[in-house]
């Protein structure tokens, strides 16, 4: 096999306008695609988080170009996240950058960003959701629950939850037409504490080998 060329393999940033101020993709394209996974960011935190990273080292070498996104608040240097509305806008405007490589788009995101995913997956035309850490409730609020927005994406979906996450559990999720892969011990961001043996590594290639086994088996 032939050398790849660092142009086939080294990410690159394109600026994308969207109606609530310019949003930002980050490309790391696989040498010969057959998807794209498109993931945003959650409310506290930018595409630097354990997870979206570990994906985008990992997915390009098995044929999936990564695209990490970036919405119009993170950009422009705002620590709070706008409402959700704003968010989906975002989101939807810069949809057609997603789906200009003409390959099918898995549509996904961490915490607020796998609301956003969900909420708009049939809608855009999504092949498929990945949701990480998906806020099932507020912390101590299971009352609170957002079960519709995971249940209503209507495409195939995987969930992949850390086992101690307060924002829901594996075990309080609702039966339905979508798969969840657990990260034993993981908190919100897939932290693991020192005494449970697992090492972040560890939970990183857990967390990625549910994702390349999920996406090898959608159609």
């Amino acid at each position: 096999m032939g050398a790849v060329s660092r142009r086939e393999t080294a990410p690159t940033a394109e600026t994308v306008d969207t109606a609530t101020g310019p949003a930002r993709i980050t490309w790391l394209p696989a040498r010969r695609p057959r998807l794209v996974l498109a993931v945003s960011h959650g409310a506290g935190g930018g595409i630097e988080a354990r997870d979206l990273q570990a994906l985008a080292a990992a997915l390009p070498a098995r044929g999936v170009t990564v695209a990490l996104v970036e919405q119009p608040w993170r950009v422009a240097g705002k620590k709070v996240a706008p409402a959700p509305k704003t968010l989906d806008t975002g989101w939807r405007d810069l949809w057609p950058a997603l789906t200009a490589p003409g390959l099918p788009v898995v549509a996904g995101g961490r915490s607020a960003g796998a609301r956003v995913a969900c909420r708009t997956a049939a809608e855009l035309g999504a092949h498929a959701v990945l949701a990480l850490s998906f806020p099932l409730h507020p912390p101590g609020r299971p009352e609170k629950s957002r079960k519709d927005e995971l249940l209503g994406a209507g495409v195939p979906t995987l969930v992949v939850q850390g086992g101690h996450d307060p924002f829901g559990r594996p075990a309080e999720f609702p039966p339905g037409e979508y798969e969840i892969a657990e990260v034993p011990y993981g908190d919100h961001g897939f932290a693991v504490p020192k005494k449970s043996g697992l090492t972040e590594d560890r939970a990183m290639e857990l967390l990625t080998t549910a994702v390349t086994d999920w996406l090898d088996r959608l159609p």
